[in-house]
């Protein structure tokens, strides 16, 4: 462990957790990661290794056969993930926002039955918000719910859909209109309804397809695919939380911790990128010496390092404050923000530190450089996040009178 990025007042069992994952990451992950990732291969034994670590069990709580731990752990965690390999970070963050939210908002039926085996890994979570012409804008959204008998049928299109493949439980927010006068603000009229399937490509159930992995240019191994819902029947009892009309809420406060968690990610992948930088700067030499002994590279491993500390700080800060029972959203939007930013700018200075070899797909900087770019997209591109903290800051700094 290094000189950065510590995180100080952790209990022992928080430092013995991320001390585990670490040697997981430095064992199992970062020496075949980057092999995988050419071939654009779905990392089955890491995932299986992650599982019985319990990993995917956890925030979920103990009463379901979770960890119980906090955010704060979970973040750590998924810092030191992302920090081998950014894709494996997202395998774990769709289920986990799935869970979370699972925990906080179903019916006490919806969590006996899902959250134990979510908790070992054997339901795996994917949740699905975006749409083709969405963007940004959830409350354009146009995959509709409408109420049939003692169900619903759901019709529509979904994109970006981390772990489609993969899941076998799908969060999928539509609108519903049923009970809304007309006027109704749009975010009122939406439902997150929990959808099994069968993990694979094609029709995976009557009414549901997944046509394929959609090519990136990063973030591979992990697959992210469109959705194709053309008269899914779903029961009543598979609306999360039990009543229509929520829906935008509960995806509202999953991508709150889902913000710590991409954060959490840039985090990772800055530390990686500053530890390639700094280790290959000590052996390239040129002019009769290290490069590292030449001043524009210690410029520019100081400012690598300044960033790495500011993006985790505040992270941590992000995560602590969910923690405690309190609004994130502002702190959230900040840590997403940086860190996604930072990560970029950490990643391009280790990229400009290889010089020519950057370039060359036999160092692990080439893939670090590929994956960057998702994380300033993820979860809201920073427009939004600054949308968030400026309307968060105008609350409260309101002038009075």
């Amino acid at each position: 462990m290094g000189r950065l990025a510590r995180t100080e007042g952790l209990t022992d069992i928080q430092r013995e957790i991320v001390s585990t994952v670490r040697g997981f990451v430095d064992k199992e992950i970062i020496p075949v990661a980057t092999e995988l990732e050419h071939r654009d291969e779905y990392p089955a034994q890491i995932v299986e290794g992650l599982k019985e670590l319990g990993i995917f069990g956890l925030m979920i709580p103990e009463e379901y056969g979770g960890l119980g731990e906090s955010l704060l752990t979970y973040a750590l965690c998924v810092e030191e993930i992302a920090r081998g390999w950014m894709s494996v970070s997202g395998i774990i963050n769709t289920h986990f926002i799935v869970a979370y939210m699972l925990k906080q908002h179903g019916t006490d039926e919806q969590k006996e039955y899902f959250l134990p085996r979510m908790a070992a890994g054997e339901v795996r979570g994917a949740f699905s918000m975006s749409e083709p012409g969405l963007g940004s804008d959830v409350s354009a959204i146009t995959t509709k719910g409408v109420r049939d008998g003692d169900g619903y049928v759901l019709t529509g299109q979904k994109m970006w859909l981390t772990n489609g493949g993969t899941s076998s439980l799908v969060a999928v927010l539509c609108r519903t209109d049923e009970g809304h006068p007309e006027g109704t603000a749009p975010h009122r009229s939406m439902t997150t309804f929990l959808v099994e399937k069968e993990p694979g490509f094609g029709e995976v159930r009557p009414g549901l397809t997944i046509p394929g992995k959609i090519d990136k240019m990063g973030y591979k191994g992990v697959d992210t695919t469109e959705l194709i819902l053309d008269g899914l029947r779903v029961p009543a009892n598979r609306v999360l939380g039990g009543a229509s009309g929520r829906g935008f809420y509960q995806m509202m406060d999953g991508v709150e911790v889902g913000r710590v968690n991409v954060a959490a990610r840039g985090c990772g992948v800055a530390q990686r990128a500053f530890e390639l930088g700094v280790s290959y700067a000590q052996q390239r030499h040129t002019f009769g010496k290290p490069i590292a002994q030449h001043q524009a590279i210690q410029f520019k491993l100081a400012e690598m390092a300044t960033k790495v500390e500011a993006a985790h700080a505040l992270m941590v800060g992000a995560a602590r404050k969910k923690d405690s029972g309190q609004r994130n959203d502002l702190e959230a939007g900040m840590a997403k923000y940086l860190a996604s930013e930072y990560c970029k700018e950490v990643v391009e200075d280790a990229f400009r530190i290889h010089g020519g070899y950057g370039f060359s797909k036999e160092y692990e900087i080439e893939r670090l450089y590929r994956e960057a770019p998702m994380l300033l997209i993820g979860e809201g591109t920073a427009e939004i996040q600054k949308m968030i903290v400026g309307r968060r800051l105008l609350e409260e700094y309101k002038i009075q009178g």
